[in-house]
């Protein structure tokens, strides 16, 4: 009788330790499993976050621009259109491109450059339709002229910058703010409009 509960309590020891090695083995292969699994989670999560769009940058490339500027003729009576083309990168930079190209004068014998060499633009800004153009002091300072020669720089100006459709009004300011007269000949306290009579 002691032979046989001693074989029983052998036989239900191995099958307790047959057990937990078994158990154990599942334990380990579960957790190889759940740690591969999150792995491969975590790598499709990767894959799943976009990159960053890269911005490329749109160089605008410059617009020609075609118009024309005014000079007086040789006897001061009227004003001659020179057609005159020059490229700009922005489409308000063409009202001082067009004075600029203005003041770089003129090489024809039959008109006449008024406007002082040593005179600068400071700056050309369209509000409201009107033009206002700022030039350095000196557009005063050089100005050599009468009456005639005042109504034909101011002419030559307004209509320059009047070509352009949009432009109805253009008011000269020297350094910045608004100027009465050049010579004392024509008051420029207030916005010109085109001056046709000198067409």
């Amino acid at each position: 009788m002691k032979i046989f509960a001693s074989k029983r309590w052998l036989a239900a020891c191995l099958l307790m330790m047959a057990l937990l090695v078994t158990a154990g083995c599942q334990e380990g292969q579960g957790t190889s499993s759940s740690s591969g699994s999150s792995g491969a989670v975590t790598k499709v999560q990767e894959k799943q976050v976009p990159e960053p769009a890269k911005q490329e940058k749109k160089e605008e490339k410059p617009q020609e621009i075609s118009t024309q500027v005014y000079y007086p003729n040789a006897d001061g009576t009227k004003l001659i259109a020179v057609k005159r083309k020059f490229k700009v990168n922005a489409a308000g930079d063409k009202y001082a491109e067009a004075v600029k190209s203005l003041m770089q004068g003129t090489k024809d014998k039959n008109q006449s450059v008024i406007i002082p060499r040593q005179a600068k633009l400071r700056s050309v800004k369209l509000e409201g339709g009107v033009a206002k153009v700022d030039f350095s002091k000196d557009l005063v300072k050089h100005f050599v002229g009468g009456s005639t020669g005042e109504e034909m720089l101011v002419g030559s100006i307004v209509n320059t910058l009047t070509e352009f459709p949009e432009v109805k009004q253009v008011q000269i300011l020297i350094e910045g703010s608004p100027v009465e007269t050049i010579a004392g000949h024509m008051d420029l306290s207030t916005p010109l409009e085109r001056m046709k009579d000198l067409l």
